[in-house]
């Protein structure tokens, strides 16, 4: 999507608002998208600063107001200087949930019309995954969000499940009705949740 590497007319397409992406402009296509990764990258700064990266016209009440959407205010208040909070390299000061919060605020400063989240809750606790997942069916209305996940909880609300298998696609549709079809999610799900159970 980020075109990293260009779609073959023979492999098919991806379509964002019914514009092949091959048509526009790269830098078009990646200012309206945002990502979270499974490792959160933070630089030597303050709190602040780490919001607006990369986000030039972001203003401090925009990040402010990003952060208290995803949960992240509460915990930045409690740092001895707020936003003013200098985090060394990689934000090491700051916990892991901490700084997948301050990558998920920095994520919807500019509003992005598409999010991908690539593993984005796999690092974190519980109680972070709670309040990520809580700002998350906030954060989601009105756009497209792509979510690369194996914790499976992060997914079952989505409008579409895609499951992949040694990289083909094996089963599409919502989380009841793979339930349902009792394939591959089903017992990956099933599986999933056991092995939670039995802690």
């Amino acid at each position: 999507m980020s075109r990293f590497y260009p779609v073959r007319r023979d492999e098919g397409e991806i379509l964002i608002d019914g514009i092949d992406i091959r048509d526009v402009k790269r830098t078009s296509v990646v200012g309206q998208m945002s990502m979270v990764l499974q490792e959160p990258y933070l630089f030597t700064g303050t709190v602040m600063e780490n919001i607006k990266y990369n986000h030039v016209d972001a203003t401090d009440e925009k990040a402010i107001s990003s952060a208290k959407v995803v949960g992240a205010h509460e915990f930045i208040m409690q740092l001895e200087d707020g936003y003013d909070t200098y985090l060394s390299e990689r934000g090491a000061n700051i916990s892991l949930g901490q700084r997948q919060l301050l990558s998920f605020a920095r994520a919807i400063v500019d509003d992005p019309k598409i999010l991908i989240l690539d593993e984005a809750t796999a690092s974190i606790d519980s109680h972070t995954e709670l309040v990520i997942q809580t700002a998350l069916r906030k954060l989601l209305q009105g756009r497209t969000a792509i979510v690369i996940a194996h914790r499976l909880s992060t997914i079952r609300g989505a409008d579409k499940i895609v499951v992949l298998e040694e990289g083909e696609v094996v089963e599409v549709g919502k989380h009841q009705e793979l339930m349902d079809k009792d394939g591959l999610y089903a017992h990956l799900y099933n599986m999933n949740f056991q092995s939670i159970e039995d802690l």
